[in-house]
């Protein structure tokens, strides 16, 4: 995200930050979130609506105009087209080369922060998860024994091929997430043993069947795990009671398990979203 980023800021040398600086009430986007407006590009979102809209016409009549910098009080209401009912204020600011740098930093800092996800398996539903979990505000990568699978992942997705996946999991940062889909079943049950005996993991998934959660559980318990550990384990992931084993829906229906499962874990330890790297990120 912040070489997008980068890359945004090197192609638009003019151009506004635009910050939801106060949000009262209901907002389609958090305080601190921002985006920026250049003549003719824009990067990252506070929302969409005609709020957006709204802002876009402004910054871009400030770059006009050359002003520098304005405030934007705008209610969220029938009068501009929108049903929210909140009030948002927008601080508008010229991208000099100060404000440029403090935001390169502020969304590198806020990556490496990230909650890390470890995808073990490069198979058909890895690399589609691995996809999608880019689009998202957290870390991956995906682990394999096999160069050829990894070679398949697309363009810009971290990977490793490792003869021992186990010791990656034991060498992850807290909070991580391990998604568990390798080509081999005892090599499946190993890494998950390792992931279960992380108690400060927000996330614990394998690809599989009712059938293979049972063989696992017995492998797992004849191994002195107990019961309450094992109930962390999810499997199979992302099932939701649909029952489709296309590897793209099992891939989106895992991500958003992942998601929710590192959110909560998040908000169980005070820690709070970053909304300003979710905006700039997702781009527009």
């Amino acid at each position: 995200m912040s070489e997008d980023l980068t890359a945004f800021l090197s192609a638009n040398p003019h151009a506004i930050v635009c910050e939801l600086t106060e949000v009262r009430g209901s907002s389609p986007r958090e305080r601190g979130t921002f985006m920026l407006v250049g003549m003719g590009a824009i990067f990252g979102t506070i929302g969409g609506g005609a709020l957006e809209y709204m802002v876009i016409d402004h910054a871009r009549r400030l770059l006009v105009e050359g002003r520098a910098e304005e405030a934007m009080d705008v209610p969220l209401g029938p009068e501009i087209g929108q049903c929210c009912g909140g009030r948002v204020e927008v601080c508008l600011r010229y991208a000099d080369t100060s404000l440029r740098r403090d935001l390169v930093m502020r969304i590198a800092q806020e990556e490496a922060s990230a909650a890390q996800v470890y995808i073990f398996g490069a198979g058909h539903v890895g690399r589609v998860l691995a996809q999608i979990l880019a689009l998202l505000p957290v870390r991956i990568e995906v682990i394999d024994t096999r160069q050829a699978e990894l070679d398949m992942l697309a363009p810009g997705i971290a990977h490793r091929r490792v003869a021992m996946p186990e010791a990656v999991v034991r060498a992850a940062p807290a909070g991580s997430a391990f998604v568990i889909m390798t080509h081999d079943h005892a090599l499946d049950f190993l890494i998950a043993g390792e992931a279960l005996a992380r108690r400060d993991a927000a996330y614990v998934g394998m690809v599989g069947s009712k059938t293979k959660r049972a063989k696992f559980s017995s492998w797992y318990l004849q191994q002195g795990g107990d019961e309450d550990t094992l109930e962390r384990l999810i499997l199979p992931i992302g099932a939701q009671g649909l029952g489709d084993k296309r590897p793209s829906v099992i891939a989106a229906l895992a991500a958003a398990e992942i998601i929710v499962q590192i959110g909560g874990r998040e908000a169980s330890v005070g820690r709070k979203p970053t909304p300003a790297m979710e905006g700039v990120g997702s781009g527009r």
